[in-house]
Parts: C-alpha cells; structure tokens; sequence
C-alpha cells in the first residue's frame, strides 16, 4: 500500500508540480510565450486544485481512494496530451486547466485521506512512508524531465510522462490500492470541542499556506535563487538536485527518532530550519548554498508529513479528507501566487530580498504553530 501510493505519488509529483523548473525555457521559447505567463498559467491551475481540494477530500471519505487516484491517472495524461498539442498561449491554458483538475485530486491530500480512510489514526505511518517515497519526486522528475526533452524533444517529453501514467501509475492505483470500508458517520470526534476546531483550522491553513508558498516558490526557482548568490550554474543545478536527498533523510528521522513524538513538535521543528538556511545563505553566499538546500530540504520533508500527521492527531479520522482539503484550499491559492511572486522579487528586489521574503514566512508559521494546542492522546 505505502510502496504503491509513494510510487504513483513520485509519478504525479514529478509530472505535475515539478515540471515547471524544466519545462519553461523549452516551451516558452517555441510557444513564443513570455516566461511571466507561462509560470501565470502554472499559477492558475494551482489555484484550480485548490478550489478542487474540499471536493475531493469529501468524496474519498465517501467513496475511498481507489478510484479517485485511478481516475486523476487518466487526467494527467489528458492534460499532456494536450501540453504536446499546444501551438499558443490558449493551448498553454487549457492543457494547465486539465493538470490543475488532476493536482485537486491526485496529490498528497488525496493519498492522505485515503490512508486515513484505510486506518484511521494509525496512518502516521502511512503517510510518513508515502512521503519518504515521493520526497525523491524533484531528484526523479527534474533529470527525467531533462532527459525526456533531450531525447524527444519537450512535446516528446509530455508523452513520455502521459504514458507512464496509463502504463505505470493507473493499474497501480486501480488494483494494489484496496477498497475503502463504509465512512464513519460522525463528523467530528466526540473528545474535541466544537468551538475549537475553528481558531485551529485557521492557525494550520496559515502555517499550511505560508510554508507551501515557499516550497512551490523553490521548486521553481532554486536553481536561479543559486545562481543569482554566485553559484554557476553546474553547481546551482546540482545543489538544488539535493533537495530531494534531504527530505527523505529527514523523513527518515520523523519516521524513526520523532515518530512516538508529538506531530505538533515535528512541525514546529521543520519551520525553524529554512529561516537558518536564509540567513546562512545571505551571510557566506554561494559557498553556503548546499547548507541552505539541506536545511530547506529537511524542513520541507517533515513539514509535507505534518501537513497529513497534525490535522489527524488534533481532530481524528472522521471527515479528514473534507478537513484536509479545506486546509489544503488557502494553500494552494498561495502556491499559485507564489512561482510568478517570487520570479519577480528575485528579478526586481534581487535574491536578499527573496531570500527574506521565505525567511520570514517559514519564521511566522514557527510562531504561529506556538499557538496550536497540543493534540490530546
């Protein structure tokens, strides 16, 4: 179960989210297409998915997984399908629209709340492992991606990831991922309060946003954020790859050192390492650009598990999939801001300020989560 969602996870992660870093110059330059549209358009179909998200939480917990994932298979090779036909920017938008329809759908929320409909509050372990599996979707999907558009040319290139979806990633999701049982009928666990579920689903969709507002900014843009410290762009590139290493590494210390910890601890502990990386990086340069990639890394992975672990250990198993897709909502509205944002702080302000621009949300999520209650045994 944990090897089949990770897999099919890497596979949407690296085809999806991860295309962007590669893609742009190659179908910007042969669309005609300015690079500020088309990281818009990538915007646009975050904030779709985002939209998307509370649908589909709320029909996993209805229906289970299973189908759901085996369907968003489908829809990523249709959008890029429709990638490799397009001639212009209208192409660009509606093949985005597709993927975008796929992402609210066919991400980590939705294998989360598959697992939490699978076993309740023991998924911590589920979703860790899932997680340590697509940590390895940036190391997987940028090379792959290189290579694809290397070999076939970047139309080729969404083929290739169209096929590995039907032939590798549907059959997958289809028959190794077992049926959900019936829903649990109660909304909300007995044992929490009614009245302070709102202030704390409020305090986490902020954490949740802030802090995915500066991973999809650095997914995009790393490699430049590097190059523009004074790193070449050899090792700009190959710093960045790092990044991937460093979640599954600290996913792996959450999975053993953290797991009888508290999630709550564990996410306070992710938001305090990218602000370190920033001011490392700010202090020494590029020398130190492989300490930020780590530090940012590491935070990134323990915060993708607190993002499953924390709403499940604060408010239990019944409706997760609705109350993971309402916290993922605000998130992935920022995230779709956040790549064109943060292209034009680091071209207009320079990377200092980029670099205090992530610095400072990841910081103000830490001392937002010194609010959250701790989560009751």
């Amino acid at each position: 179960m944990v090897s089949t969602l990770g897999l099919t996870q890497t596979l949407s992660w690296g085809s999806s989210y991860y295309l962007t870093a590669v893609f742009a110059d190659p179908i910007s330059a042969d669309l005609d297409v300015s690079k500020t549209w088309f990281f818009g358009v990538f915007s646009g179909a975050l904030l779709l998915s985002g939209l998307l998200g509370p649908l589909a939480g709320r029909t996993i917990d209805l229906h289970g997984g299973r189908s759901v994932l085996a369907a968003t298979n489908v829809v990523f090779a249709a959008g890029l399908v429709l990638m490799s036909q397009a001639s212009g920017l209208a192409g660009l938008i509606l093949a985005w629209t597709v993927i975008g329809g796929a992402m609210g759908f066919g991400l980590y929320e939705a294998s989360f709340a598959t697992v939490a409909g699978l076993y309740g509050r023991d998924a911590r372990n589920a979703i860790t492992g899932i997680t340590l599996f697509a940590g390895f979707a940036s190391t997987v999907g940028w090379p792959a991606s290189a290579l694809f558009i290397d070999q076939f040319g970047w139309r080729g290139a969404c083929l290739a990831w169209a096929a590995l979806h039907l032939v590798i990633g549907l059959p997958m999701n289809r028959f190794l991922v077992p049926k959900a049982p019936p829903p649990d009928p109660v909304a909300v666990p007995a044992h929490e309060p009614a009245r302070g579920i709102p202030w704390t689903m409020i305090v986490l969709a902020a954490v949740f946003a802030m802090t995915w507002f500066v991973a999809t900014a650095m997914a995009a843009h790393l490699p430049r954020l590097l190059e523009a410290m004074g790193a070449t762009p050899h090792a700009a590139v190959a710093a960045a790859a790092l990044v991937g290493p460093a979640q599954v590494l600290a996913r792996l210390v959450e999975f053993t050192i953290l797991r009888k910890g508290s999630p709550l601890l564990s996410a306070r502990l992710a938001t305090c390492l990218n602000p370190i990386g920033a001011v490392l990086l700010a202090i020494f340069g590029a020398p130190a650009g492989i300490a930020f990639v780590l530090l940012h890394g590491a935070g990134n992975g323990i915060m993708t598990i607190a993002r499953g672990t924390l709403p499940l250990a604060l408010f239990g198993p019944a409706g997760y999939g609705l109350r993971t897709g309402l916290l993922a909502a605000p998130t992935r509205i920022l995230q779709g801001g956040s790549p064109l944002l943060f292209q034009l702080v680091l071209d207009d302000a320079g990377p200092y300020v980029a670099l205090a621009l992530s610095g400072s949300l990841v910081g103000g999520a830490f001392l937002l989560l010194l609010l959250v209650p701790s989560p009751r045994p």
